[in-house]
């Protein structure tokens, strides 16, 4: 276990100077969540409701949650290359950067009816995800050994007020298409693209000095990184097979991420039909983003206490839990409410305990290559289970994608366990 939850953190991050600049870039990386977190939950809910309209099919509804995970998918080992040359505040902000892009492209999508720029500006606010989960690892630059979880779950836990409030921004939707003449739907994207502007500037000029560049100075291995500033993504999977403890945390949070995304994007077309006001689909989608955030340090805690092995298979396990429960909620709004806050909270425990254990079991110059590995294939994953979905919602209908989802996370517990047993029988195989 100590091979997971500790590694050889450099004294040097323990002094007073050290943990004073790691608190402000904490701070500076929650702001920027907060702000930028405005257009999580604006995709989710907005989205596919722009999609059905625009597509004319159900089948379509998770296409823009489809396009964003993508856009984080192909843009999460670019912006971990560009970190690792020139640092996080440039990757940072060239990700939101893109992303407020993506929210004007998405305000012309409504405009024109365009179902083409409703997908490419869900692509680009997908960079601007990926700069998200880059943030958290961000948060882990400068951390001790004892503080990684913690400090990692507090940068995902200030995403909450901006997440939850995301969603229920689409009651003022009416408001402002009386004021700017922008559709309804579309009107709502004018928020995350102040906000993404906002998060930019606060990265642009607040993030000084750059955590990463600062820890490569303070633990001697600037000159070895920058002059491996550009790993191969094929060094990254070979490092990622070294260390199978980190392997396996990936798995489940490739699961838990998949499961998540492909309930929570179908949520408000099944609500919507069976009546479901547009306003209580927001109300919803805030209080399953609110799972998913708001005990986020409650998570690092327990991952730094308990081991970060241990939460995350509990988190599968609420995962299973709140599947269950969508899949008999049928009609009920309270049961598919009550079912999407346990998915948030597993969805909570295995990222932040699976993301923990992954920065702190590679280490070196590979490490921000891994990281944006590791991002990359997150993303793939959600793109994964929001594309099938949309096609399961019209085949086997909500209960049947929620027990699909279920039996996956069932697969993940299974799969965590035996690569975790690699990670356990290598020292005693090489001896």
């Amino acid at each position: 276990m100590s091979a997971v939850t500790q590694s050889s953190v450099p004294d040097v991050f323990d002094t007073p100077a050290v943990t004073s600049l790691r608190r402000r870039t904490i701070g500076l990386l929650s702001t920027a969540q907060i702000l930028s977190g405005l257009a999580a939950g604006s995709v989710v809910s907005v989205g596919s409701l722009m999609a059905v309209k625009l597509a004319g099919s159900d089948a379509w509804a998770g296409s823009v949650t489809t396009a964003s995970t993508l856009g984080a998918a192909l843009s999460s080992l670019a912006l971990a290359r560009l970190a690792a040359s020139r640092g996080r505040r440039i990757s940072l902000v060239t990700g939101l950067a893109l992303a407020s892009l993506g929210a004007i492209s998405i305000i012309l999508s409504s405009v024109l009816s365009s179902f083409l720029l409703l997908l490419v500006g869900g692509a680009l606010m997908g960079v601007g995800s990926a700069a998200n989960l880059q943030a958290r690892f961000a948060a882990t630059d400068l951390s001790t050994s004892h503080t990684r979880a913690r400090d990692l779950a507090l940068v995902v836990w200030m995403s909450t007020a901006g997440a939850v409030t995301g969603p229920n921004l689409i009651r003022l939707g009416a408001p402002l298409s009386h004021l700017t003449g922008l559709p309804e739907l579309g009107a709502v994207f004018l928020f995350p693209v102040l906000g993404m502007v906002a998060a930019m500037l606060v990265m642009w000029f607040g993030l000084r000095p750059d955590p990463l560049l600062m820890s490569r100075t303070l633990v001697g291995d600037d000159a070895l990184g920058q002059a491996r500033t550009h790993v191969p993504i094929s060094v990254a999977f070979t490092t990622l097979r070294r260390h199978p403890a980190a392997l396996a945390a990936l798995s489940g949070i490739l699961v838990s991420h998949a499961v998540m995304v492909a309930v929570m994007s179908m949520t408000p077309v099944q609500m919507a039909g069976h009546g479901a006001s547009i306003t209580l689909v927001g109300l919803t989608v805030s209080l399953h983003i609110a799972g998913m955030y708001a005990l986020s340090p409650v998570m690092g805690i327990l991952a730094d206490k308990l081991g970060a092995p241990t939460v995350l298979v509990g988190g599968l396990g609420v995962v299973i839990v709140s599947t269950a429960l969508t899949g008999m909620s049928g009609g009920s709004t309270m049961v598919v409410t009550i079912g999407l806050i346990l998915l948030g909270l597993g969805w909570s425990a295995s990222t932040v305990a699976g993301s923990s254990i992954v920065a702190a079991t590679v280490t070196g110059v590979e490490r921000v290559a891994v990281q944006g590995l590791s991002d990359s294939l997150m993303s793939l994953a959600g793109a994964g289970g929001g594309a099938l979905a949309g096609v399961a919602l019209a085949t086997m209908g909500y209960s049947g994608l929620s027990i699909a989802g279920g039996l996956l996370a069932v697969a993940g517990i299974i799969a965590f366990w035996l690569l975790s047993r690699l990670r356990v029988a290598a020292p005693e195989a090489a001896a």
